[in-house]
């Protein structure tokens, strides 16, 4: 048994049981693989893979537990590295914030730029998705750190921690009847079509529970993952946009006024998700500290050491 067959049995899993798929991101061969697990299979004594001539299809029920200690063991090869890393060299490695667009777009670029200015040796790639495929990413390794306001607090795994709190504003056209109004009513913005957020985004589900709380049911005419997409829409008429409150910039959107929606909708919270049994270089705190100043490197480990995230702001 070597770690190259782990790695390998694990990427096959991850690529949804797919051989060509982990074999091009392991950079190796299809055969390579196959033959590598083979004679994991052979050494453990029992078959990880259902096999349907070929393809492997399933894992089997030994090959679900041996998976487990599998993804335990290769996390803690990396954290041993990471010990080692921490030590040998502080300032530099690469660091992945998995986020959506409106995080990256509006709540990350002052924290990057900071970020960047203290450590400009180390590589910060920031991967875009949707918040389940966020929790996905960090569950399995191939991110550091999630931001986002939906789903991260269902992942086992994961320890979401509160970073802020946030409301939802209406924009609309200076020209638009609900722009005189300071404070509308479910009820007048719905009698005018809506352009939001998809439903695994920002929120979104708090504007639904809003709306069927009085029994109404808007016409949502466009549902988008990107606020500025809203906001364009938004601008040329096609409905009232509702969007994060931090996705309004008066600058930049100078053809829409602003109406704050606070009172209509819950307020809202994005988490940071880390992987509870994941070792984080310094500057990885020092990442989240930034973005949220109560989350320091003592708070978060506090919280990891407890095994809950039940930290409020």
């Amino acid at each position: 048994m070597n770690f190259q067959q782990l790695r390998y049995a694990r990427e096959t899993v991850r690529q949804g049981l797919n051989l060509t798929l982990a074999a091009t991101k392991l950079f190796t061969s299809q055969p390579g693989i196959s033959k590598q697990i083979k004679e994991l299979e052979s050494e453990l004594g029992i078959q990880i893979f259902v096999r349907r001539g070929k393809r492997l299809v399933a894992l089997t029920e030994p090959g679900q537990a041996a998976l487990k200690i599998i993804d335990r063991i290769l996390l803690e090869t990396d954290n041993l590295k990471a010990v080692a890393r921490e030590f040998i060299d502080q300032d530099s490695g690469t660091l992945t914030i998995a986020t959506t667009h409106t995080q990256a777009r509006y709540s990350l670029p002052r924290v990057v730029t900071e970020f960047k200015r203290r450590y400009p040796n180390v590589h910060l790639a920031l991967q875009q998705g949707d918040p389940m495929h966020i929790g996905e990413m960090v569950s399995a390794g191939a991110a550091d750190i999630g931001v986002a306001t939906e789903a991260l607090n269902s992942f086992a795994k994961l320890l979401a921690l509160p970073g802020y709190t946030w409301t939802h504003c209406i924009v609309v056209p200076h020209a638009h009847p609900l722009a005189a109004l300071p404070r509308p009513s479910l009820e007048q913005i719905a009698k005018y079509p809506i352009v939001t957020y998809d439903k695994a985004f920002a929120g979104r589900s708090n504007i639904d529970a809003a709306f069927a709380a009085k029994s109404i049911t808007p016409d949502i005419v466009l549902a988008a993952i990107d606020a500025d997409v809203i906001k364009t829409y938004a601008e040329s008429g096609l409905g009232i946009g509702i969007v994060a409150s931090v996705a309004y910039d008066p600058e930049r959107d100078r053809g829409l006024k602003m109406i704050d929606a606070s009172h209509l909708f819950r307020t809202n919270t994005t988490r940071v998700a880390i992987r509870r049994d994941a070792l984080l270089r310094a500057y990885a705190y020092e990442f989240i500290e930034l973005f949220a100043p109560q989350l320091t490197r003592k708070s978060i480990e506090a919280a990891m050491a407890g095994g809950s995230d039940n930290y409020e702001l």
